[in-house]
């Protein structure tokens, strides 16, 4: 049996870490290679490789992202590479390390010929992630991307990321954009757009792709990005010439065409135009919960009664505006997804009658996906001489649509979307018991089921609306059940550590934080590795969380800030049941990973 000792070193990316273990060590075990890893971390904790496993190995393999001391494999033979290599292409990088083994085993090591190294390149503080060396042979491309998902934080950073890693595998320069919660960084200059070989947006909101005019432009997903960020290159790359781009400017006629091709094509349905609306309603959301919260913690229930005193003026700031602010703004963002600029103007106007009119946020959802789509149709249909063309989407379309929506909005939709509305709000302040349980149970299974994804999503979204009715329990359920996931993975690795490898139990420590920051998305590295075990598991902990919470009558005034949001007086209310709950659902979580997972070989469980 072929022996092999390696080192994955990424002090930046613990989960790329984790991703190239696992990998080599699957490959290893269908190939019958022997195989041991060593995995540095910055705290100075590893898995280590003694004296007797380096004497023992045929060759030595180093993944890692800058330099690395390599004295201590003296007489080896030594294959360099990149993380980033070892995900995308782990059968290719095996396969060179062990073509580096001399043909005799028995040749003394002063013997053995100089290995053929490919140097693992110098450490960069650039965003710009540099060639990776094994891929000298093909030519080198310039990329501009940008990533961006509905909250901002974690799926836009750890999309540009993979795609960062997949470039430098694929030996390509890229540059990411981040439209995270906090507003775009590290912005594309336009010299850099100009210079780009190709466009690659990883969305799921809306991006302005207008600076991308006559460029080859791709748009995916962040999942995409962060499943297969090589394919997502390789796809944009792919991508044709438009007309017009390649060398010259392209003619405004061309540039238009473009523009319009580009954003047909990221327009992937209906999520995508769900979650730009709810990415820009967010913040109004935010900043309304937590005025109402402060002005009960200042007046009392009643505050809003005491006209001229300071928490009448944040209840007004807080319910008279921003809560009936959000709806319009969440259905104006839909209307922009599916129609541009020309449908935000319908959009914003058939919310706010949405709202005034009683049909909250089923009505914002309604008037967002008529906005858009018709001042989309009436684009499409509406010819006129180009001289005049300037008109459409300051004048003509808006004004047709917001005609249209507003009417049929007061005297169609609004109507029996109210009489919904106020029935299921009825329904959800009566809950009480087995009703109670049962919704807390359906909201946080879609919590924990896909952690991040559209399900998850879908629950989010219905409980954010919901607070516009002011209807706050299911607000409470669904960020209990979301923070569950991680805080309940990092107790069963601190916990069970026979049943976690090394690098997980240190992952528990991020978890716990996540967690904490209500970011169901730090239990996707866990779940990742064993889906059929993990998962169970933190639905069965959101489950019990959702339903203890909803049980309780725990109402939370804000959308976000997981467990910060119960320091803040009046935001979460009562909060003892509330952080009671989010214990017990992270118990059940740690005690069905017991059950579940079966310890591991004791020598990989040495803390």
């Amino acid at each position: 049996m072929n022996k092999i000792v390696a080192i994955a070193a990424c002090p930046q990316s613990v989960a790329h870490e984790k991703m190239a273990t696992e990998a080599l060590k699957a490959l290893a075990s269908r190939l019958d290679v022997g195989l041991k890893i060593e995995s540095p971390r910055p705290n100075g904790g590893e898995i280590g490789l003694s004296a007797a496993d380096i004497a023992e190995a045929d060759v030595v393999l180093v993944a890692s992202e800058g330099p690395l001391e390599t004295e201590r494999f003296a007489g080896k033979p030594v294959y360099h590479t990149r993380i980033g290599d070892v995900i995308s292409k782990t059968s290719e990088v095996l396969e060179s390390t062990i073509g580096l083994i001399p043909k005799s085993k028995a040749i003394a090591p002063a013997s053995v010929p100089a290995p053929v190294i490919a140097p693992a390149p110098a450490a960069s503080n650039s965003e710009s992630v540099p060639a990776s060396p094994d891929a000298a042979s093909v030519a080198k491309k310039k990329i501009v991307s940008i990533t961006s998902c509905p909250t901002g934080i974690a799926h836009t950073f750890m999309a540009a990321k993979a795609l960062q890693n997949a470039a430098a595998a694929l030996g390509h320069e890229i540059k990411v954009e981040t439209q995270g919660s906090v507003g775009a960084k590290n912005m594309l200059t336009a010299e850099e757009i100009a210079a780009a070989d190709a466009v690659i947006i990883a969305a799921d909101t809306n991006v302005d792709l207008s600076r991308f005019a006559g460029k080859r432009l791709y748009s995916t997903s962040t999942k995409a990005a962060l499943h297969n960020g090589k394919k997502v290159i390789e796809e944009g790359l792919n991508q044709p010439l438009p007309v017009g781009g390649g060398g010259a400017a392209p003619s405004l006629a061309a540039s238009v065409e473009q523009e319009k091709a580009a954003r047909a094509k990221a327009r992937t349905g209906a999520y995508k135009h769900l979650m730009t609306g709810v990415s820009h309603m967010l913040p109004v959301v935010v900043a309304g919960g937590l005025s109402i919260a402060l002005a009960f913690a200042i007046g009392g229930i009643y505050a809003g009664d005491h006209k001229g005193t300071l928490a009448w003026a944040l209840a007004e700031i807080g319910g008279g505006t921003a809560f009936k602010l959000f709806v319009a703004v969440f259905s104006g963002f839909i209307a922009f997804s599916i129609a541009d600029r020309p449908g935000l103007a319908p959009g914003l106007i058939g919310g706010f009658l949405a709202q005034n009119l009683g049909a909250g946020f089923l009505g914002g959802i309604a008037s967002g996906f008529l906005a858009g789509y018709l001042t989309k149709f009436l684009n499409d249909k509406i010819r006129l001489p180009d001289t005049l063309q300037g008109l459409k989407p300051v004048l003509i379309l808006p004004f047709l649509s917001s005609i249209i929506v507003g009417l049929l909005m007061i005297f169609v939709i609004a109507p029996p979307v109210q009489g919904i509305l106020t029935a299921m709000t009825a329904w959800l302040n009566a809950m009480q018991g087995a009703n109670a349980i049962l919704l807390g149970v359906i909201l946080g299974t879609m919590m924990a089921f896909d952690m991040g994804g559209p399900i998850n999503k879908a629950s989010y979204t219905f409980a954010v609306g919901l607070l516009a009715s002011k209807v706050y329990g299911p607000m409470a359920a669904v960020m209990a059940a979301g923070m569950t996931p991680p805080l309940g993975l990092a107790l069963a690795s601190w916990l069970f550590k026979n049943r976690f490898e090394e690098e997980e139990r240190k992952a528990g420590g991020p978890a716990f934080v996540l967690g904490l920051c209500f970011i169901t998305e730090g239990a996707i590295p866990f779940a990742a590795k064993d889906p059929l075990r993990v998962i169970p598991a933190l639905i069965a902990g959101s489950a019990v969380a959702g339903s203890i919470s909803m049980l309780a009558g725990t109402r939370l005034l804000v959308p976000h800030g997981g467990i910060f949001a119960a320091l803040i007086p009046g935001a979460v209310t009562p909060v003892l049941p509330y952080v009671f709950a989010i214990v017990s659902g992270a118990v059940v979580t740690a005690a069905v990973l017991f059950f579940l997972k079966k310890p591991i070989a004791a020598a990989e469980t040495v803390a």
